[in-house]
């Protein structure tokens, strides 16, 4: 295990939740959906620019897991970096907690940022339509992750566009479900909000891994060239330089043939 890989990604989750759930708790009643959305997505890329070089900044364990689907990682490391995520997300929300404690009649702090479906849904949405709605955006946001961090795109702009689609899922999401997309996200919150936030938790970690699968599928067919056809990347291959640098070559395949490392994010 390379500890400051699994430490980014601790730190990088932390600041996902404490700033962009945050922007929810803190600053729910002053900003809108749009003000909700782009703190979550100009955190992103500010961590993404910081630790992605480092880890790879998933941040996500949906976006990890579709990058261990496409052969970027092993389960070794992707183990590693959904322990770190979690408990970086329960240390972001506690943090946030003693801060919401600090504000005096704050509308938001009972809810405390947490995602829901039926009643805790802004537009009463459904288990069903909730499930399948998470299913979606994480989808957009993995694949966009997958694609822009593929080893022929244009190395050195990858966080904007991956800031910009979690600003994006977050803007469609946050009236449906509050917009989890990211089950570590959804996890530490829960966890301080307690009740039914915790009852209907399942979802939020369930949906957003099945939209990382469909993600990585999806991807696979579009991105990558069939058995015995060359590969422009291997032909070609781009510096490893860039915010997500590790993931274009900064680790070279083992001898089996799989890099041992890699980056993504949200």
């Amino acid at each position: 295990m390379e500890t400051r890989t699994v430490v980014a990604e601790f730190i990088g989750t932390a600041m996902l939740v404490l700033f962009g759930v945050g922007s929810l708790v803190l600053a729910g009643d002053y900003i809108n959906a749009l003000g909700i959305s782009l703190a979550f997505g100009f955190t992103l890329i500010a961590i993404a620019y910081a630790f992605g070089h480092i880890s790879g900044c998933h941040i996500n364990p949906a976006v990890t897991l579709g990058v261990l689907l496409a052969k970027r990682i092993d389960i070794r490391t992707a183990v590693q970096y959904w322990v770190a995520q979690f408990v970086g997300a329960i240390v972001g929300a506690a943090v946030l907690f003693l801060l919401a404690n600090q504000v005096p009649r704050l509308q938001t702090a009972d809810a405390f940022g947490s995602n829901g479906y039926g009643g805790r849904s802004p537009v009463g949405m459904g288990a069903g339509g909730a499930f399948l709605a998470e299913v979606l955006l994480t989808f957009l946001l993995v694949f966009v992750f997958l694609a822009v961090t593929h080893s022929v795109a244009l190395v050195g702009g990858e966080p904007i566009p991956v800031g910009l689609a979690l600003a994006a899922v977050n803007l469609i999401g946050i009236p449906l479900t509050w917009a989890s997309v990211n089950p570590a996200r959804s996890f530490g919150p829960a966890i301080f909000a307690g009740g039914d936030a915790l009852g209907q938790l399942w979802l939020f970690i369930v949906a957003p891994l099945v939209g990382g699968v469909l993600a990585a599928v999806v991807h696979r067919f579009t991105h990558l060239h069939p058995a015995g056809q060359a590969d422009q990347e291997e032909a070609h291959p781009p510096p490893a330089t860039g915010p997500w640098g590790r993931l274009r070559g900064g680790h070279r395949p083992e001898a089996g043939g799989q890099e041992t490392k890699g980056p993504e994010a949200a």
